[in-house]
């Protein structure tokens, strides 16, 4: 993997999380697992670069990255659709999806505020951002304004959040 500045991505966001889909990528005591994700943004805030996740209080992979300082967000290309799919409805807890996907973890290595971070990703992805975390907050249905009112009652019917983590995009890694 090479590593590129975030000024020099060259993709549509818009395309890249909707359409090709990323790997939400985390570790927690020496395991790491991952969830694939659609819903998320590529920006700046606070005056840095960041990425901008979206995760259910009920996926398996919010407690590694609620546990970390850091994650990767790998994103695959097309011949990497069936493992993508598995690894959006298969769960960690009950299976070892690494092992099942086939896909090769590696670890990115960089430091920050005189800390050290080794962030997994995996060595198949066309495209990694490698996060620290900033932020991250719940999403409240009393939140919502006017325009968006009827968005809790069609997604969280069930009461299972979404939490918004913002992250500090550190390193950008490309085939």
């Amino acid at each position: 993997m090479n590593k590129i500045t975030a000024e020099e991505l060259n993709e549509n966001p818009f395309k890249l999380i909707d359409k090709d889909w990323m790997l939400i990528t985390a570790e927690k005591e020496g395991r790491t697992n991952m969830m694939t994700a659609s819903w998320g943004g590529l920006g700046i805030l606070w005056g840095k670069k960041v990425a901008t996740i979206y995760i259910r209080r009920s996926r398996f992979t919010k407690g590694f990255v609620d546990d970390g300082d850091s994650f990767s967000l790998c994103v695959l290309g097309e011949e990497y659709r069936k493992q993508l799919s598995y690894c959006g409805t298969a769960s960690g807890r009950n299976e070892d999806k690494i092992a099942a996907s086939g896909l090769t973890v590696e670890h990115s290595d960089f430091e920050s505020d005189g800390n050290n971070f080794s962030v997994p990703y995996f060595a198949e992805s066309r495209l990694v951002l490698v996060c620290k975390k900033l932020y991250a907050q719940e999403m409240k249905p009393e939140c919502f304004t006017k325009y968006g009112k009827d968005i809790p009652s069609k997604m969280y019917a069930d009461d299972d959040w979404h939490t918004i983590y913002v992250a500090e995009i550190e390193q950008v890694l490309v085939k």
